[in-house]
């Protein structure tokens, strides 16, 4: 079996007004920094917990009491998304996997990758990115100059792996939390995580400021 070397989760600081913008409204800048902050100990929870032999973040702020033990921290370089995300596989050695903050519903077993028959990993995400790109060597050249954020962003990114001659497998497709339709789906499919949680105390006061207008 070949196991991952690295786990990668790239993220940034859930400070309010620098995360989960498209939460505001019905939430506040505080509120939708709290999501994040939740959505982001979610995931790394679950990243502690699946089998690797490196675990790390690749932050663009400071690590915060949110942090788990057993993580190796490095700051994201500057540039587009592209090029973080190249960036961050150019400091691995070996198969690895990344993943962002925004699919809290992640699990262990999701991440539990075999590279034995393949190439890489491409998780979809629901929104037309992806979740999880996975790399048994890590190439940074295959991610710069791909379009981020946009619908056709996981299909570039996915051409972009088969027109090297990689062997792809597909993770199952997973949706990130943008909009508050999308954490109210996300929360119901991981019900007893901090997220569902702090999802359901920001919920009555959003609900109390609509009324209230």
């Amino acid at each position: 079996m070949s196991m991952v070397n690295t786990l990668l989760v790239i993220a940034k600081e859930p400070r309010p007004g620098r995360v989960k913008t498209r939460l505001t409204p019905p939430f506040t800048p505080v509120e939708a920094a709290a999501l994040a902050e939740a959505a982001l100990a979610d995931t790394l929870a679950v990243v502690a917990a699946a089998p690797a032999r490196r675990r790390v973040l690749v932050l663009d702020g400071a690590p915060g009491p949110w942090l788990p033990p057993g993580f190796d921290v490095v700051p994201q370089c500057a540039g587009g998304l592209d090029a973080r995300l190249a960036d961050a596989f150019a400091g691995c050695t070996g198969p690895a996997l990344l993943i962002g903050m925004d699919t809290p519903q992640v699990t262990p077993g999701l991440l539990d990758v075999d590279f034995r028959d393949c190439d890489a990993y491409f998780g979809p995400a629901e929104d037309g990115g992806f979740w999880a790109l996975g790399l048994a060597r890590p190439e940074p050249a295959l991610l710069r100059g791909v379009p981020m954020s946009t619908p056709v962003t996981g299909a570039v990114q996915r051409e972009r792996l088969l027109a090297a001659g990689l062997r792809v497998r597909d993770l199952p497709p997973l949706r990130d939390v943008d909009t508050a339709a999308d954490a109210r789906t996300v929360a119901a499919l991981a019900p007893d995580g901090r997220f569902a949680a702090r999802l359901a105390a920001c919920a009555p006061a959003a609900d109390r400021r609509r009324v209230s207008r």
